[in-house]
């Protein structure tokens, strides 16, 4: 048997016709199938078994490959009889080769063959004899097909490229102003301090107010910077025991002095068998910070908390439940995504940069655990964390808070 591959027709590869890889043992069923697709208009590369067969698909990149079932299967250590299974497989599995349409032409006919065809990865499945024009149809179908796939799978190689542009350009900028921001805080801070001389009443309310400003930008740009590197794990994540009851408690106590201003009230319940954790307590107090700081900001009126925490199957749950004004079904899903904001009707309009809520998804993933939240529109929020006793931390790591 001849292991040399032989091309029936030539040209131009770009935008040239169609080329068909043509893999089949039998010299009459290959001049048949050559004669019919060139007359159709197609370019043909032949193959005479499973070896040329892979060999020419990825040498040539066809457009389409036509298979028979049965071929010498040289050194792919299976029988002849399933030599075409065989060369479907490895073309599917090679990734420079996944997208070429297979299509099966054989006299083996049983349902046991075509069923093999579709576990091999098979696009369809001809029964010697065939009709030239039904085999016509499926070809031009299925390069109609590979046609979309391919522009589809470029579309997204240049959009993954623009995106890595301007996540890059972001982070850049990001950076830039992180440095002038923090000087003009600091000059803030000073002149608040009366390191420049003393201020009238109106005068400190003016610079209260930009420092305030000044703050707020600076947040901005640190949920920016948190999340970015959260993507990339870039920072590893530090473990260390948590009782959940000093870790509720101690949180309750940062907001204290917010909670006297806003009028909220807060409770904290642990259950007596709720576990010690093993996490990185930053990034899991900031977590249950931003809820906090949810529920306080867009609630148009004074708000009631209840933190809790208490054994689960999977670990602990906490959970951040408030009586505010509530998250529409439509929204409860998308509100941790990037950017997305759910403004209530009746809510304070209060900065927020839209990632306070994916900074959570992200950190509470990277340990292994979940967040989700159930509400009901004018009854409140409740936001649940499940974490595992000890989380799985990733060698390439996580940012921290």
């Amino acid at each position: 048997m001849a292991t040399s591959v032989t091309v029936a027709a030539t040209g131009d590869r770009a935008g040239g016709p169609p080329l068909v890889l043509v893999a089949d043992d039998s010299e009459a069923n290959v001049e048949l199938l050559v004669d019919q697709l060139e007359g159709l208009g197609f370019r043909v590369v032949v193959a005479r078994d499973a070896p040329q067969a892979i060999a020419a698909c990825v040498e040539h990149r066809p457009d389409i490959a036509i298979l028979d079932i049965s071929m010498p299967a040289g050194d792919l250590a299976v029988p002849d009889r399933d030599a075409g299974f065989e060369v479907c497989r490895r073309i599917k599995r090679d990734p420079r080769t996944a997208r070429t349409p297979v299509v099966f032409v054989s006299a083996l006919n049983e349902t046991s063959d075509r069923v093999k065809a579709i576990e091999a990865g098979s696009d369809d499945f001809l029964g010697k004899p065939y009709h030239r024009l039904v085999l016509n149809a499926r070809v031009q179908s299925l390069l109609k097909l590979k046609g979309a796939t391919d522009a589809l799978e470029e579309s997204l190689k240049r959009l993954r490229e623009l995106q890595k542009v301007r996540d890059d350009l972001m982070k850049m900028i990001v950076h830039d102003l992180k440095a002038p921001l923090t000087s003009i805080l600091a000059t803030l801070e000073m002149m608040r301090d009366g390191d420049f001389g003393e201020f009238t009443e109106q005068q400190a309310r003016a610079l209260s107010d930009s420092e305030g400003k000044a703050e707020d930008l600076l947040g901005l740009i640190e949920d920016l910077l948190e999340v970015s590197r959260i993507e990339e794990r870039t920072l590893p994540l530090a473990p260390e025991q948590i009782a959940p009851a000093a870790l509720l408690a101690e949180i309750v106590y940062d907001w204290n002095l917010r909670f006297q201003q806003e009028g909220a009230v807060a409770s904290v319940d642990v259950a007596d068998d709720a576990p010690v954790i093993v996490a990185d307590k930053a990034l899991i107090k900031r977590v249950l910070s931003n809820l906090v700081q949810n529920a306080v900001n867009h609630s148009p009126g004074p708000v009631a908390l209840h933190l809790s925490a208490r054994r689960d199957p999977h670990g602990i749950l906490f959970t951040v439940a408030d009586n505010g004004p509530g998250i529409p079904a439509d929204y409860q899903e998308i509100i941790f995504r990037k950017f997305e904001q759910v403004h209530a009707q009746h809510a304070p309009r209060v900065r927020s940069s839209g990632l306070g809520l994916t900074f959570c998804r992200l950190a509470v993933e990277s340990h292994g655990g979940r967040i989700w939240v159930t509400s009901k529109e004018g009854e409140g929020s409740t936001f649940y964390i499940r974490l595992p006793l000890m989380a799985q931390f990733p060698a390439r790591g996580v940012s921290d808070a």
